[in-house]
Formats: structure tokens, C-alpha cells, sequence
């Protein structure tokens, strides 16, 4: 099973929508890697939805980039922008950042984000998708989806 942005897309379309006009929303977004010592590391960062994959990209030997390669666990945050109204929800976006060293797949990132050279690149597996969100000004909603399985909807008040 493949567990690339394109599942969640061919899965759960409006989901998937919703959740990359969140994170088009805003330039910087907020990673979080796993230190040598287990610890969490926060970073700001920003990511692209490119032919069905989302791409993390890094300046080289950053400590985020060391990280992943160390260990690929990561979990991301779309901005909330400014104030508490989070139009369009809370994002986040869980699963593990695999490191490309291909040429090609990095040229054509290249030719479509014109990064910095040179730059770490990593594409990503998922293994969550959550979205929350207040729904009539009284209920917390929470869709969560998991490759393989439905969205799952928690509402409460």
C-alpha cells in the first residue's frame, strides 16, 4: 500500500483539499523531528504538493535534514496565522520523510520550486491526517484519517 499524499487524495478528495489549501494558506510551517537524544526538535519549514507526493525540502546539513536522516519520524504543522479564527481548521500531518538522492526526482523538483542548491530533499509516507475545527461556534470536530482506513469524525461540545 502506498501511503503518499496521492492516497489521501484518491481516498479522502476533500480532505485532501481542505488540507493543502491549509498549508497554501502560509509560506513557513512548523516541523517536528526527533533529536540524537529522542527529544523534539521544532523548525520552521516550508513544503510542497508535487505530482501526488508532499516534499520536504532543507539547506544542507541542517539539523532538521540530520534528524530525518537519523531517524525519518516526523510530524508537521500547518501555520495557524495570525490571531485564534484558524480559517480552515488546524492541520497536521504525521508519517515518515525518506530522503531522496535520485538526480532526476530532485531536478524536477528543482524546475518547479527553485530551491537553493544545494538541498536535501525528502518525500513523504503518511500516517495520519488530522484536521480540526470548530463547526456552528459549538462543536470541536476532529477528522482523522490513517492510510488504508476512512476519515474518522470525533465532534464534541
Amino acid at each position: 500500500m502506498t501511503n503518499n499524499w496521492a492516497a489521501l487524495t484518491t481516498a479522502e478528495p476533500e480532505l485532501a483539499k481542505l488540507v493543502e489549501e491549509r498549508f497554501g494558506a502560509y509560506t513557513h510551517h512548523i516541523l517536528a523531528t526527533l533529536r540524537k537524544d529522542g527529544s523534539p526538535r521544532t523548525t520552521g519549514l516550508e513544503v510542497r504538493f508535487l505530482n501526488g507526493e508532499l516534499w520536504l525540502g532543507m539547506m544542507p546539513d541542517s539539523l532538521k535534514a540530520l534528524d530525518l536522516r537519523r531517524d525519518p519520524r516526523f510530524a508537521l504543522q500547518a501555520n495557524p496565522g495570525e490571531g485564534t479564527g484558524m480559517g480552515g481548521g488546524d492541520v497536521r500531518i504525521s508519517g515518515r520523510a525518506i530522503e531522496v538522492h535520485d538526480p532526476a526526482q530532485k531536478a524536477g523538483y528543482s524546475e518547479e520550486v527553485e530551491p537553493p542548491e544545494p538541498f536535501h530533499l525528502f518525500r513523504t509516507e503518511l500516517t495520519e491526517v488530522t484536521r480540526t475545527y470548530i463547526e456552528d461556534d459549538k462543536y470541536l470536530v476532529v477528522q482523522v484519517w490513517k492510510p488504508g482506513a476512512p476519515v474518522r469524525t470525533l465532534k464534541r461540545t
